[in-house]
């Protein structure tokens, strides 16, 4: 693959004219892709997915890169995939329908395994806000539910028995999601001990309450992780888009 991308450089230079600091520059982005792709034992770059680039794109930001360094560095890879295509060497181009580089700013900031779980175990005790907190929030990253979803969810769309979910996505579209025993455990727990301590009689479609007894509003949700974020003593910039 160094061989490739060495051809590509002076291909760089020679055919399209390039200056050396935008070589150098481009043979620098793509040496560290190159160092991801060895670190996944990928050996071709037929191997390479568009999953491939992404988790390279979203390590490089959770290490700290400037948005415009990560612009860049795609930029670099999809100019060499197109290379690589033209000259015959690639069987697929994945960069052709990725993204425009503008769009990654706006990419959620990434959690490490270890802040996840901190994050899932801010909500302590048995009381219902300690229930539906802890719940919601290993509801939504088993699912990876928006947080309109999670505000809309209500009763009938969970189906314990099949392990599954029914919610109302973007454009009206119903999807339908699997969910795991943890999270079902949780959920199960907070509907069964805690949810009606919320209703004070009344009756509320929604899965998740307000301590006032009302349908969570989107802002609340976020607000609500945001804080236990904080709980947990993760410094990242954390909404509900990152679970």
């Amino acid at each position: 693959m160094d061989v490739l991308i060495g051809q590509f450089l002076d291909h760089a230079i020679l055919e399209r004219g390039l200056s050396e600091n935008t070589r150098d520059a481009y043979g620098a982005d793509l040496a560290s892709f190159s160092g991801f792709l060895g670190s996944r034992k990928l050996r071709s770059f037929n191997e390479v997915t568009r999953k491939h680039i992404l988790d390279y794109l979203m390590g490089e930001k959770a290490r700290g890169l400037s948005v415009n360094s990560i612009s860049r560095r795609l930029v670099a890879i999809k100019v060499f995939f197109t290379f690589l295509q033209h000259e015959g060497l690639l069987d697929n181009n994945v960069t052709e329908a990725m993204d425009s580089p503008k769009l990654w700013k706006v990419l959620p900031g990434v959690l490490s395994t270890r802040e996840v779980q901190r994050l899932l175990d801010a909500p302590t005790g048995d009381d219902r806000m300690a229930l539906r907190d802890r719940a919601l929030l290993e509801l939504m990253y088993a699912t990876g539910l928006r947080v309109s979803e999670a505000a809309e969810l209500k009763l009938p769309d969970i189906h314990f028995d099949s392990g599954y979910i029914r919610c109302m996505g973007k454009g009206r579209k119903v999807r339908v999601i699997p969910f795991g025993d943890v999270s079902r455990g949780h959920v199960d727990r907070y509907l069964s001990e805690g949810r009606s301590q919320f209703l004070k009689g009344r009756s509320v479609p929604q899965v998740f309450l307000t301590y006032r007894g009302t349908p969570f509003t989107r802002k609340g949700i976020w607000k609500l992780i945001k804080d236990y974020a904080r709980v947990a003593g993760i410094e990242k910039p954390v909404s509900p888009h990152t679970l």
